[in-house]
């Protein structure tokens, strides 16, 4: 009992702290991340850090984001609860709850399978039936249930995948980071009248997008 009193404790001090101080304003956002129990998708032992203002590795050389780089990033997807949504990389399935809990359907790519199937099981036991998943090369999208509304890519690109810019809906944003392998900015690329505008959001580091469309393993 004490330990959930604990993390409750923690979240509402990362919303507090770390998230409305740094622009993160949108009141879903902030909620959702409230409620989201990140302890759930870390490794045991670093239970004590679920919170903290960092990135946490999670296994297979990735890593789960920064909570202000996760809420920067849905921030910029401006989902009202209508979308479909696609996240290339799962991950710990962290960020896959945070969309999932702001859009009408999330679909989620990973190529570390074993990432995948442990990030399924903990978002079947946290209770979500809106998502799913897919084992694949994310560079490629998920052609099957195109045009979406919203794309979230958490691995750093050296170029926006071509796939993912035209599985986009008119109307559409998208987030990605794009650099070099050792830092990146995050862009927000937004679908207008067939153009896609560009945002930079700032500096970032993530892994590597490996892929036909991104880094080679």
């Amino acid at each position: 009992m004490t330990n959930t009193i604990d993390y409750h404790l923690a979240r509402e001090k990362m919303v507090k702290n770390q998230l409305m101080p740094r622009g993160i304003n949108d009141p879903r956002v902030l909620e959702v991340m409230g409620k989201i129990p990140r302890d759930r998708f870390v490794e045991e032992a670093l239970l004590g850090e679920a919170y903290n203002d960092h990135p946490l590795p999670i296994g297979h050389k990735q890593t789960i984001s920064q909570p202000y780089i996760v809420a920067l990033m849905t921030q910029a997807l401006e989902l009202t609860g209508e979308e479909n949504t696609l996240e290339i990389g799962t991950g710990s399935g962290y960020q896959t709850a945070i969309l999932a809990g702001l859009s009408e359907k999330v679909y989620t790519i990973e190529r570390v399978r074993p990432l995948l199937v442990k990030a399924r099981n903990i978002l079947a036991e946290l209770g979500y039936n809106n998502i799913m998943f897919k084992a694949f090369d994310g560079t490629l999208g998920w052609k099957e249930y195109e045009p979406y509304d919203a794309i979230m890519v958490t691995a750093g690109a050296p170029k926006t995948p071509q796939p993912l810019l035209d599985q986009l809906v008119e109307g559409g944003r998208l987030v990605i980071p794009v650099g070099n392998k050792f830092s990146q900015e995050l862009i927000k690329v937004t679908k207008k009248k067939g153009n896609f505008i560009q945002k930079n959001l700032g500096g970032c580091r993530f892994v590597d997008l490996v892929g036909v469309h991104g880094w080679k393993d």
